[in-house]
């Protein structure tokens, strides 16, 4: 039983990794979009 623990904590912490690297990747493309955007709007007012 306790190996199996011992893989599950390990599956859950590199989750948790990728999660966290995910939603880096995600708010750094929402905010060159949104940069994208306001340039748009910018140039077509």
């Amino acid at each position: 039983m306790g190996d199996i623990g011992f893989i599950f904590g390990i599956m859950g912490m590199s989750m948790g990794i990728l999660g966290f690297v995910f939603g880096i990747i995600s708010f750094s493309k929402v905010v060159k979009l949104e940069k994208k955007l306001a340039k748009v709007e910018s140039q077509g007012n």
